[in-house]
């Protein structure tokens, strides 16, 4: 995945994981307790090794930081 390939939607689920907002649970994404309305991005930005893929609290890869600054 490219910075240029992130969507506004993308970028909003990587600031709230980075803001610690995110769980994993199953092949769920929370935010703020609640499914994610995209129900892609969760799995689209962990196969794409910007979130972490283990279930608990969701963490930004370095990848994940780097995407996110740029």
């Amino acid at each position: 995945m490219t910075e240029s390939s992130l969507t506004h939607r993308d970028r909003a689920v990587l600031r709230a994981v980075a803001d610690g907002r995110c769980e994993i649970a199953g092949s769920a994404l929370l935010v703020d307790g609640l499914c994610c309305a995209d129900q892609f991005a969760g799995l689209r930005l962990r196969t794409a090794g910007l979130i972490s893929t283990r279930p608990g609290p969701a963490a930004l890869t370095s990848a994940g930081y780097e995407m996110l600054a740029a």
